[in-house]
């Protein structure tokens, strides 16, 4: 069985979609733990999570990056739990509506996405990192798999808020 081009990018979108789902989730989830553990039992969390590494390397560069986050998010917690939670949330909600074929979804994830990729551009002027660069390129992804989508769903007809799709699209 040969897969056509348009399912594959059809494919490729659902996967990721999903996939902005899942770190949706994860931000949110982090957003809230943030908002609720302080930065002293974090620290705690982590220096037992972390206690064979650092029996055999008291000097751990991961870890001791990880301690110094907890540290230095005390200054900062309202904002780092408002952002988690704020982006989380955006991208499960979008997530959802874009799985049900909601019009209104695709334009909004694009603008969405589009300023995370600006916020992205902006952070990595100040501290480049090879993660940082590999996000804003999966999210460019996204962008351009939602407008592609955006356009099929427009022409097979999908409905805005009814969740239904046209019977050109029921084998997605």
């Amino acid at each position: 069985m040969t897969v056509t081009r348009a399912r594959f990018l059809r494919d490729t979108f659902r996967v990721g979609i999903t996939l902005k789902g899942i770190d949706g989730l994860l931000e949110t989830v982090g957003g809230v733990l943030v908002w609720l553990i302080s930065p002293s039992s974090a620290s705690r969390i982590l220096l037992t999570l972390f206690h064979q590494e650092l029996s055999e390397d008291p000097r751990d560069v991961l870890v001791a990056h990880l301690l110094a986050a907890t540290k230095s998010l005390a200054a900062r917690k309202w904002y780092a739990s408002a952002f988690l939670l704020s982006h989380g949330l955006t991208k499960v909600v979008l997530v959802v509506a874009l799985w049900f074929n909601r019009l209104w979804a695709y334009p909004l994830m694009i603008l969405v996405l589009g300023a995370f990729v600006v916020y992205q551009a902006v952070a990595f002027t100040r501290a480049p990192s090879a993660a940082l660069a590999l996000l804003t390129l999966f999210d460019f992804l996204i962008i351009w798999l939602t407008s592609r989508e955006y356009r099929e769903q427009k022409i097979h007809g999908a409905r805005s808020g009814s969740g239904e799709r046209s019977s050109a699209r029921r084998e997605v």
